[in-house]
């Protein structure tokens, strides 16, 4: 299987650059995954697309705002942080532009002083390991200084940097959105529930690997980043219960599948547990866990195209995908919404 089987030709003017002012207001394609009909909504009649006893799964993940600008110490020389992942207390793994001569001793001052930064040593792809200091609480200082990394297709400074998070977001440690969630309002969940929908938390905190470019020519020669995911106790006993009695799971978003279907690989019962996948879900894969999946449009040839094809089929996906473009959806991280469902049994 070719990694160009999953190129589609997209506008540029489609990559949705800010966010729509109402949440729910956007856009969704429903996607029929055996048939491959195609029916256009809003996401605010996702409700109809819900029954009694489905469990509806989400990624409570916190985006935070992981971009810091400072200068080098000794120097002055500008310099730029992403943070990735917290290794240990202070200790984080970052990318660092320019960064290529920065060597272990290395300082780098952030907001005035604010915050300072020593680097400890070179790691995976010449990311550096930081150790930072500061007064108070990180995450206070973070929100003050740090700016939000917005994925590199949007080149519009965002306004609201809240709206880079969604409304039920809660553990911090992401570097990108689990975006299908940004659709959600607190009105639209109550009325999920007030339907006997029963709504479930998973955690995956999104790496900045969700935008990496496959590069092999062939899917099967692909790296999958790894992620660090908790499925909680509660999350588990409903998503056994809910297959007991014949409910449907909804994923929100490729995350919170990549989630569950790691979870899912041991078979049912699942249990809660915690730690770091890197499943890699294409055309040919099996899906232990979701039902259906609601998730936004995603870059060509990309993992995450990957995966909605496992679900849905290449064909009907690419199909769908040349028929959001003719119906002007807008594309990516802040556009509309699909939700990929088998509607006989809806």
């Amino acid at each position: 299987m070719k990694t160009s089987d999953f190129y589609y030709d997209l506008p540029e003017e489609l990559i949705a650059q800010e966010p729509l002012e109402r949440r729910d207001s956007s856009r969704l394609m429903v996607l029929d995954k055996t048939t491959g009909s195609i029916e256009h909504r809003h996401f605010y009649d996702i409700v109809d697309m819900l029954s009694e006893g489905d469990a509806l799964i989400l990624n409570d993940t916190r985006v935070i705002p992981a971009r810091l600008y400072g200068v080098k110490e000794d120097t002055g020389g500008a310099i730029e942080f992403l943070l990735l992942n917290k290794h240990s207390l202070d200790t984080w793994e970052v990318i660092l532009k320019p960064g290529r001569r920065a060597k272990p001793g290395a300082r780098f001052v952030f907001g005035n002083g604010k915050l300072k930064a020593e680097i400890l040593d070179i790691i995976n792809d010449g990311n550096r390991l930081v150790k930072f200091e500061y007064e108070g609480v990180f995450e206070n200082v973070l929100d003050e200084l740090g700016e939000m990394p917005l994925p590199p297709y949007i080149t519009k400074k965002l306004k609201d940097k809240d709206r880079y998070q969604t409304v039920y977001a809660k553990h911090n440690g992401s570097a990108a959105a689990p975006t299908a969630g940004l659709h959600f309002t607190p009105e639209l969940m109550d009325k999920i529930r007030a339907k006997g929908v029963n709504i479930g938390w998973v955690t995956l905190h999104v790496g900045l690997g969700t935008f990496r470019p496959v590069k092999s020519e062939n899917v099967e020669g692909h790296k999958m980043h790894s992620e660090f995911y908790v499925l909680p106790q509660e999350t588990a006993e409903l998503l056994n219960r809910t297959k007991e009695h014949g409910g449907r799971v909804i994923s929100v978003g490729t995350t919170a599948t990549r989630t569950l279907e790691t979870a899912g690989m041991s078979g049912f019962p699942l249990r809660a547990g915690t730690g770091w996948t890197d499943i890699f879900i294409y055309p040919g894969k099996e899906f232990h866990v979701i039902d259906a999946l609601i998730t936004n449009f995603h870059l060509p040839e990309s993992t995450l195209i990957m995966l909605v094809s496992a679900l849905a089929g290449r064909e009907n996906v690419l199909n769908a995908y040349k028929e959001a473009v003719r119906e002007r959806y807008r594309f990516f991280s802040f556009g509309d919404a699909m939700i990929i469902i088998d509607k006989k049994n809806q």
